[in-house]
């Protein structure tokens, strides 16, 4: 139950004056929560945060006031100009006057009785807002406030400016964020106080009292005490509730795994090359968890190419050695496919019943697969996210491994948990993910490194083309296909669309097709699953020696002799997208090249991006500079998919919280596992507040 305390805070906000579920739907969009399956409450106003804020203090009279300064002026009422009868588009315009000049007041649409209610002619009033200078007239559109001389006690001079969204006015959503401040109960303190007094944090009521109700710029400044104070209570958040986790899944006790290392040799014996001193390194930490009794949950970090599959594939081994079953999931069709074509081959080598499971196996062939895995019949099965949500069971599922899932939130990982008699869980991704990311989104797990390519690959030269010089490109393809070598060409979009003027993968199809006849082949995401695969096949047989596409290819697909990958509007794409894209090619043992073909001009962020490209293949200094350039939702694709990202933190300011907020997390819980001191029971009221109750429940379930 969450405690009564914070009830006034999770009240609806249709429960604030003057708040409808018309205004609350608006209000929704702009709070920074989640609140996509509920209605936005009244706490969700408090993280909604001023990104600046408007001074009302500058009173420099009319002839001095510059041309989009927002100031505020004492005048006094000449004369009212109403439009002309049936010309509504002409403005109602109510001329004033001080000792320095005059203004035209300026409205659109206006009520002529309410104008004359509130300036009245020969009155002295006080209007504020943003001026602008018509043939040399000073003028103002629209007043934000306007007041009688004298009684002008509810002028906000220094007013903080929110997110907005259409239809919502400021000074609701103002006045609703003001009422929610009001209903904030008196709260403990749930912060340790060495961090406070090293920190220099304030309370939580006075951080937030300093954010909405500011008096200077830096009040609303993300670097500021106070901000600061609410970023750390959120991290800390966030990092009692992975540890949490992580201990209740380490509480399910795994079983110790291991073997006489017999299907590892002759898995090994197939292998065509030897593994890279860090894959050895990360074997050997899995192989460490596995034999311990606790369940492993460890990520494996690998650049592009890297080798994880071997990893896991190495992994899958020491868990059949010990009898049980393994389960590998990808997010995508052809990726799952993909997956199934590197490993079938050597687990049957190695003795092994492999099989594949995604929405396409039908029939005889998905019963068989059933049947076998409840059985035991099959050792390793291949699949996406079917694997874990449809009636597939397991006879003995002992190791999951997740692939590519860096949008794979913790509820996920809890429920592959309960698939099998709490599998041990392995976590793969080739989208590097700083380290500062990896501890808000992965803090819960062991993380290891892949950081050298498998012997024998070249480093990929990376070359800027702009969209001018296209024909030269052409002809250089045209050449690199008659000596036999494989392109990619990759488009931002599957067809032409009206609002993006951008060259979608058909159109590019349709310009080559030309050129190259039948060497030319198309993949996008709208093609059914066999004519994809058909795509595939052909280039991977070299039926086909281009394959344009969109950035389905982004993820996992692997044709060793490809050697150029062409981008088309590299602009436009994120720096990890296009590090993942690159690492397409440069799979053999061939050089390689990568054109990003850009389309002039070129603003600042395209032209780092593109130089960052240009620079290094190192995907862990590009996925750094990513999270820089775009904040941490983008880089995890949580803005997508719905894993929290955060309401109040913002990791490029406040990455140097999130290492004290995860010792004190682990420092907290090692001493109150049950959070059941009396700091223990306020951290609790800090978890329902940044809506982390599900590690709340885990302790309940504990």
């Amino acid at each position: 139950m969450r405690p009564s305390l914070l009830d006034p805070l999770f009240a609806p906000v249709t429960s604030l004056d003057g708040i409808g579920p018309k205004v609350a739907d608006m209000i929704g969009k702009v709070v920074p929560a989640d609140v996509t399956d509920r209605s936005p409450r009244v706490g969700d106003l408090l993280f909604t945060m001023p990104h600046s804020l408007i001074d009302r203090r500058n009173r420099p009279g009319i002839a001095r006031a510059q041309e989009g300064a927002i100031v505020t002026l004492d005048v006094t009422v000449d004369r009212h100009q109403p439009a002309p009868r049936g010309r509504k588009s002409v403005p109602y315009r109510v001329y004033a006057f001080d000792d320095t000049g005059e203004v035209a007041l300026t409205f659109f649409h206006a009520q002529q009785g309410w104008l004359e209610k509130m300036l009245p002619v020969g009155k002295q009033v006080v209007v504020s807002g943003r001026m602008e200078w018509f043939n040399g007239r000073p003028t103002m559109v629209h007043p934000d406030h306007i007041a009688v001389a004298g009684s002008t006690d509810d002028l906000p001079l220094v007013e903080p400016v929110y997110p907005l969204t259409a239809g919502l006015s400021p000074k609701v959503l103002r006045r609703a964020i003001g009422q929610a401040l009001d209903r904030l109960p008196a709260l403990p303190e749930w912060q340790d106080q060495a961090v406070l007094a090293k920190q220099t944090f304030p309370t939580f009521a006075g951080a937030l009292s300093r954010i909405h109700n500011p008096e200077q710029p830096i009040d609303v400044a993300v670097e500021n005490a106070a901000w600061r104070r609410l970023a750390y209570d959120e991290l800390l958040a966030g990092q009692v509730s992975l540890a949490l986790t992580r201990s209740r899944v380490r509480r399910m006790a795994g079983r110790p795994l291991t073997g006489d290392g017999a299907i590892e040799a002759k898995i090994r014996e197939a292998l065509p090359y030897r593994l890279t001193p860090s894959q050895e390194f990360a074997l050997a930490e899995i192989n460490g968890d596995l034999a311990k009794p606790e369940r492993m949950l460890r990520l494996l970090q690998g650049d592009v190419g890297s080798g994880k599959t071997v990893v896991g594939l190495l992994a899958i081994s020491r868990a059949a050695e010990a009898g049980g079953q393994s389960a590998l999931m990808a997010p995508t069709e052809i990726l799952a496919r993909q997956h199934f074509a590197t490993i079938g081959p050597l687990a049957i080598r190695a003795g092994l019943r492999p099989a594949i499971l995604t929405g396409r196996e039908k029939g005889k062939e998905r019963s068989d697969t059933l049947t076998g895995l409840a059985s035991g019949a099959i050792d390793i099965v291949v699949g996406t996210h079917a694997l874990f949500q449809e009636k597939v069971a397991f006879r003995d599922l002992v190791l999951a491994i997740v692939d590519e899932q860096h949008r794979f939130g913790v509820h996920q990982r809890l429920a592959i948990t309960a698939k099998g008699d709490a599998p041990d869980m392995l976590v793969m991704t080739a989208t590097p993910i700083p380290r500062t990311l990896v501890l808000t989104a992965f803090g819960d797990m062991d993380v290891s490194r892949l950081t050298e390519k498998p012997a024998g690959r070249q480093p990929i030269q990376t070359v800027t083309l702009p969209l001018e010089r296209l024909d030269e490109l052409v002809e250089r393809i045209e050449r690199a296909t008659e000596e036999g070598q494989k392109v990619y060409w990759i488009c931002p979009l599957v067809e032409e669309s009206d609002e993006i003027k951008l060259m979608s993968a058909e159109d590019r199809f349709a310009t080559l097709k030309p050129v190259f006849g039948d060497r030319i082949g198309l993949i996008h995401g709208r093609m059914s699953g066999r004519d994809k695969d058909e795509a595939m096949r052909a280039f991977k047989a070299g039926e086909t020696r281009i394959l344009v596409g969109t950035t389905v290819i982004e993820v996992g697909v692997d044709v060793p002799d490809a050697t150029i990958m062409v981008i088309e509007h590299a602009e436009r794409f994120g720096l990890a997208q296009l590090h993942q894209l690159r690492g397409r090619v440069g799979r053999g043992d061939k050089a390689s090249s990568c054109l990003l073909v850009y389309k002039s001009p070129l603003g600042e962020v395209a032209k780092k991006r593109l130089s960052i490209m240009r620079e290094t293949e190192d995907g862990f200094r590009i996925a750094e500079e990513d999270l820089k350039q775009r904040g941490e939702g983008e880089v995890l694709g949580t803005r997508q998919s719905g894993t929290p990202g955060f309401q109040v933190a913002r990791i490029e300011a406040h990455a140097d919280l999130l290492e004290v907020a995860r010792d004190d997390a682990r420092l907290l819980l090692a001493r109150d596992p049950e959070l059941q001191s009396e700091r223990g029971e306020a951290v609790r009221l800090l978890l329902y507040l940044f809506g982390r109750d599900e590690a709340v429940r885990l302790l309940r379930a504990g």
